[in-house]
């Protein structure tokens, strides 16, 4: 049985190693632990170790040399075990390690190594010995080494001086080479100098002369500019005169003619709304009747109430939609986004227009509304309702401008009236002779 090997008073197991193992010497017993690992059981087998059974002997050294050497260390019976192994597979080394004579030529590491598992009488020696040898051998391996990477750098110093040397003579020359160029470098370089300062008063001469022709060039081209503009401005009143002219003898008659017979009709519907309006009887008026007195029983102006309207009241734009030849100019988004803004452009649109056209077709007045053409991401295809003019303002020209055109187009005295709230249309078209309301008087009167 294993627990037999190595028991007695007169073996080594008293001994103490009173240093750190040499790292050749633990290499060894950890390899030694590996080996006979796989021969024991895993019942025989440290319980801290167990987990390591199925690993192959070269990963069980990898990754459980520490493990495997404190239960070597600590555990005599699992030592028992492995030098069992040991001395069947080395039973050379083994017999003489027993026998206190270790064979001279064995591996002083290999001897090491097994008399620290099999702790013989003396192994502690044996170990401190091994040690002392394996730092021997790396001592002289290493001054081995230094004398040879001394040898090394010194013929890599002789190398280096001759090469600096060939250097040192190849650099001198090119210096005295450089020196010569250098001074016919100078030479030249005093001739170009002389060069470029001629060179850079015909330089200076030369720009004087490009400024000047380059100042009557511009002043020539800005004066011909401004005269392109102004012509190009010319032909645009032309042609837009001329196309008015034109449409307007398609169509019969000029555009003063027009303004002229509509302010007439305009002139005549008022004196004829006037005169229902008041239901005036026909004149009955004597000069003695106009003399400024009180009759018996008469009631002075003082005692007729005054009646007046809110500013906000629709009865207002009922008023002024009720004078002869009315013309209500909405602006279309104004409007709509005063009174709806949370639906759609297009549903907006058509809401505004449908109120309208009912509108129109209450009061007899000409309606037009204008939207403003930048809202639109593509051409809107619509049919304008019954009474009601549509207008989009072309690209550039805001719907406020289309309005004070439209304004602006109207003849004199015509009633005006623009729904919009914008203060600068408002005031606009006020100074042209229209009637601004706002957006909310015209909401109200549609609802």
């Amino acid at each position: 049985m294993v627990e037999t090997t190595g028991g007695g008073p007169g073996d080594g197991t008293a001994e103490v190693l009173d240093r750190p193992l040499p790292d050749g010497v633990r290499r060894r017993v950890v390899q030694i632990v590996s080996d006979g690992f796989g021969g024991l059981t895993v019942a025989e087998l440290p319980a801290q170790l167990r987990q390591y059974a199925r690993f192959a002997a070269n990963r069980r050294a990898k990754f459980a040399g520490n493990a495997m050497a404190t239960a070597l260390e600590t555990d005599t019976l699992f030592r028992q075990r492995i030098g069992e192994k040991l001395r069947e597979a080395q039973p050379e080394l083994t017999g003489a390690l027993d026998s206190g004579s270790p064979p001279p030529a064995a591996d002083p590491l290999d001897v090491a190594a097994a008399a620290y598992v099999l702790r013989p009488t003396g192994w502690v020696k044996l170990v401190a010995a091994a040690g002392e040898e394996a730092q021997r051998a790396d001592a002289e391996r290493a001054d081995e080494e230094s004398r040879a990477e001394l040898e090394r750098l010194r013929e890599e110093l002789d190398r280096a001086r001759a090469q600096t040397r060939a250097e040192t003579e190849r650099l001198r020359a090119e210096l005295e080479s450089a020196r010569k160029e250098a001074e016919s470098l100078h030479r030249k370089l005093r001739a170009a100098h002389s060069d470029v300062k001629r060179g850079e008063a015909a330089l200076r001469k030369t720009h004087a002369e490009m400024e000047s022709v380059r100042a009557e060039g511009q002043a020539q081209v800005s004066a011909a500019e401004s005269e392109g503009r102004r012509l190009k401005a010319r032909l645009g009143e032309v042609e837009a005169a001329l196309e008015a002219s034109r449409r307007a003898a398609r169509e019969g008659r000029s555009v003063e003619d027009m303004r002229v017979r509509l302010l007439l009709d305009t002139v005549l519907d008022a004196a004829q709304g006037l005169r229902r309006e008041l239901a005036l009887p026909p004149v009955s008026v004597r000069p003695a009747e106009t003399v400024d007195a009180v009759e018996p029983g008469r009631m002075t102006p003082k005692d007729i109430a005054a009646r007046a309207l809110s500013e906000n009241d629709p009865a207002i734009l009922d008023q002024l939609l009720a004078l002869p030849q009315a013309h209500l100019v909405v602006d279309g988004y104004n409007v709509t986004k005063t009174g709806y803004p949370q639906m759609p452009l297009e549903k907006q649109r058509l809401r505004l227009l449908g109120q309208l056209s009912q509108l129109a077709a209450q009061t007899g007045a000409e309606v037009t509304c204008v939207f403003d053409g930048a809202e639109l991401a593509a051409p809107v295809l619509l049919a304008p309702p019954r009474g009601v003019r549509v207008l989009f303002s072309k690209p550039g020209v805001t719907a406020d401008e289309v309005i004070r055109q439209l304004v602006r187009a109207e003849p004199p005295g015509r009633p005006v009236i623009v729904a919009s709230t914008d203060r600068e249309v408002a005031d606009g078209v006020a100074k042209a002779g229209a009637r601004p309301v706002a957006s909310a008087m015209l909401l109200k009167r549609l609802s």
